[in-house]
Order: structure tokens, then sequence, then C-alpha cells
């Protein structure tokens, strides 16, 4: 009788709940966060399997379901760091077997990463869009953006933020994706996501709203798939 084996995407074996006391240097926030951390099977499992982050699991998660990577196919990678999306992108897209590419951007540090090529800068900076273009030196299949603004506590402004992060981001796909690329998105629900939608519904054959089970439940956090591009209304200008 063969046994069946559990799935890749999911966290594996049983865990012990450790409690986290607040002490004189730590403040209950922060000793919420660690106990969470230290209870986070995803986290255990991202360290057992060398990913250098959790967020790792909701990208295979969502490439299970969408199957957005293959070998050889070009991707970029925004918001990178630590890097658990472009490890997935690599290991999924295999450069240096198949040509294909991955390439990394974030405005934190990040360290070197076999397979792919990385770099630090905001996104936001008008050189940084550029200098990925350079870096590609052609169209992308596809564009991820795992991006998010630092936190302000006020729920409608940090929704605004994360929006504008990811229209620019679109902006950027709109530019880069070859026909029938995708396009895998954070946001964060809150109502201005409205007009992003209706662009990627004009702009790709299929629309849709995935939350990874990897996804912390209590986070308002979503992510949008948009597959098989039909060029962005800028293009049709040109």
């Amino acid at each position: 009788m063969t046994q069946k084996k559990s799935s890749s995407t999911r966290p594996g074996g049983r865990q012990t709940t450790v409690r986290v006391k607040t002490a004189a240097k730590r403040s209950n926030s922060s000793a919420r966060w660690l106990e969470r951390q230290l209870n986070d099977p995803y986290v255990a499992d991202a360290k057992r399997r060398g990913f250098r982050s959790r967020a790792a699991f909701k990208l295979l998660q969502l490439d299970e379901k969408f199957h957005i990577l293959a070998p050889g196919k070009r991707i970029v990678d925004l918001g990178a760091a630590p890097g658990g999306w472009t490890q997935v992108a690599v290991e999924r897209v295999k450069p240096e077997q198949t040509g294909g590419q991955v390439v990394g951007l974030d405005i934190l540090e990040m360290e070197p990463l076999a397979g792919a090529t990385t770099f630090q800068a905001d996104f936001l900076d008008e050189a940084a869009p550029e200098r990925l273009k350079a870096v590609m030196g052609g169209p992308a299949d596809v564009v991820l953006s795992d991006m998010a603004a630092p936190t302000t506590g006020h729920q409608q402004t940090d929704h605004l933020r994360i929006m504008a992060l990811a229209e620019a981001a679109y902006d950027f796909a709109e530019e880069v994706l070859a026909p029938g690329g995708a396009f895998v998105c954070k946001l964060f629900q809150g109502g201005a996501e409205r007009d992003l939608l209706t662009r990627l519904k004009q702009d790709f054959a299929v629309v849709k709203h995935a939350k990874p089970p990897a996804s912390r439940q209590d986070s308002s956090e979503t992510y949008v798939v948009a597959t098989g591009f039909r060029g962005g209304a800028k293009r049709d200008e040109e």
C-alpha cells in the first residue's frame, strides 16, 4: 500500500504551543507578535525548508491554484526582500537550466540569491522601473508584487498607501508584460481598489481574488491574480 504524500504547500508536523510573557523591555504588542511567530507552523516550516520567509508559502499556494510560474518564464518580483517569493520563482522557473529569468527589487537590502538578479531601490523612484527594464532586456511573463507600505495604524491611510503601490506596480506591468502574461499583486480590502480592478478586467482575460491559506486570517490582506494579458490602454495608444 503506497502512502499518500502531504501537500508541499502546507506545514507539516505537530507543534507545542509557546507562551510568551511580557518583560521589562518588551511591550504587550511585542509579546503577542513574538508568540504568534513562535506558534506559526508556516514560520517553522519555512525554516525547515530553507525559505527566507513564511511568505514563500503564499506564492506556492497561489501558483498551485493558478499555475503562474513555469520553467523558462521571465519573472519580475517587486517588494522581494527578504527573498521568499524570489526563492519560489527560481525554484519553479529554473533559470540556470531553462534560460528563464528572475529579477527582484526591494527598498530594503536583500542577500544575493543564486539564479536571480536582485537589487536595492525604491520602486517609486522614477529611475527604478527603467533600471528593471534594462536588467530584463525584454518583456516579462509575470510581474509579482508583494509590496507593502509601512503601516500608520490608521486603516484608511494604510489602505490608500498599499493601493498607491499596487497602482504603480500595474503601471509598470502594463508596460513590460508579454501577451498572455500574468500580474499578481497584494491588496488590502478597503474600497479604493475599484479603479485598479476595472483596469485589470479590461486588460486581462481572467481576474480573480485569492487569500492563500498562509495569509493570516485576521489580516485584511488579499491577492489579485490577473492572467491572459491582452495589452493595456497605454500600449494600445502607441
